[in-house]
């Protein structure tokens, strides 16, 4: 392999392991099922090199657990999980913000601006493909304008772990959303630091909660009265 084939490679791992999250986080790999690498390979239509690096990867977030001359099982997605990785989010994205905030200038304010006008338009039109790269693209510019790529890598890796793609289909959340993102943008036009970093916390945490709803309705977490049940 060429020092080419490299980037190209690791693109397609990142790949696989976000469709394996996908599928993990909508239900369809229950908690205990086993992800075949040979069968994904197959289905995918890739070798199993970067299949074999994607689930090693998942293994590493803990989203799956290799068993001796078994293979990869998936591991239960837990309410605390979600609990705390958004109180993570919150917290350095908070951070984030407020470094933007100071930092940020007008010609990304009117690039964030438009954005957020797309992805209004995408949420309205129920296009949720375009609404989860849209909104992503909203957050990473504002994570750029904050200057720390070293903080905005550890935000990269974090968000990962939270199923953005689920988000568009979560009942009420596309216009809160929108209501965050706008009392966001103004309080980056004013360059408040502090009001930028308690919105964004505000709203980072606040996805935990639906969230966890609609995972419990897929099935992939379990409802508190049961997980009480298995305890006593």
């Amino acid at each position: 392999m060429g020092a080419a084939d490299f980037p190209v490679r690791s693109q397609l791992s990142e790949e696989v392991a976000r469709f394996v999250r996908t599928r993990i986080f909508n239900g369809d790999y229950a908690a205990g099922d086993y992800v075949r690498l040979d069968q994904l390979a197959a289905e995918l239509g890739v070798s199993v090199t970067p299949v074999r690096e994607a689930l090693f990867g998942l293994r590493a977030e803990g989203m799956l657990e290799q068993l001796p001359h078994r293979g990869f099982v998936v591991l239960p997605v837990t309410k605390r999980d979600i609990i705390d990785v958004s109180a993570v989010q919150a917290h350095i994205g908070g951070e984030l913000a407020a470094r933007a905030a100071a930092a940020i200038t007008d010609d990304r304010l009117r690039e964030l601006g438009a954005l957020q006008d797309q992805l209004e338009d995408a949420y309205a039109s129920g296009d949720g493909e375009r609404a989860v790269r849209l909104n992503h693209e909203f957050h990473r510019a504002i994570n750029v304008a904050a200057e720390s790529p070293k903080l905005a890598q550890l935000m990269s890796q974090i968000t990962r772990y939270a199923p953005e793609s689920v988000f568009p289909i979560i009942a009420g959340w596309p216009a809160k959303s929108s209501r965050h993102h706008r009392r966001l943008l103004a309080a980056l036009a004013r360059h408040d630091e502090q009001r930028a970093r308690a919105v964004m916390a505000e709203h980072l945490a606040a996805g935990a909660a639906p969230l966890i709803g609609h995972l419990v309705e897929r099935g992939v977490v379990e409802p508190e009265r049961r997980a009480a049940t298995r305890r006593s």
